[in-house]
């Protein structure tokens, strides 16, 4: 990996992490795109890179200024990871089933992104 390469990979982490902070966003809406690209990762490989960024507690620093503001609710938080992580080991085996149809799976990403900013911008 080059220098270029990897500062490229500290902005997209700083952008990432600074939206994560902002808006509670950065995975899947920057990082992944950023990945497929920059670098001309597939979809899967983006995606994969993202979760296992997310096994370490990159967003604690946030999570405390929020928790300090007085902004987070953690018994809500604790009863969706209970079954997040259970949702995104089936995804993951579903998603995996369409590996050679990498294009199609970046244009329902794309789609789904979309529809999320529609919803948010018109919706109410």
């Amino acid at each position: 990996m080059t220098t270029s390469q990897i500062l490229i990979l500290l902005v997209i982490g700083l952008f990432a992490g600074v939206l994560s902070g902002m808006f509670g966003i950065g995975g899947a809406i920057f990082i992944v795109p950023a990945l497929i690209y920059f670098f001309g990762f597939e979809p899967l490989k983006a995606q994969g890179t993202t979760l296992f960024m997310f096994l370490l507690p990159v967003g604690i620093l946030g999570a405390i200024n929020y928790h300090k503001a007085g902004n987070m609710d953690i018994k809500t938080a604790l009863i969706i990871c209970s079954t997040f992580v259970i949702g995104s080991y089936f995804g993951s085996k579903f998603i995996l089933l369409f590996q050679a149809q990498q294009e199609m799976i970046k244009k329902i990403f794309g789609g789904l992104l979309i529809f999320i900013a529609l919803k948010m911008i018109f919706g109410k």
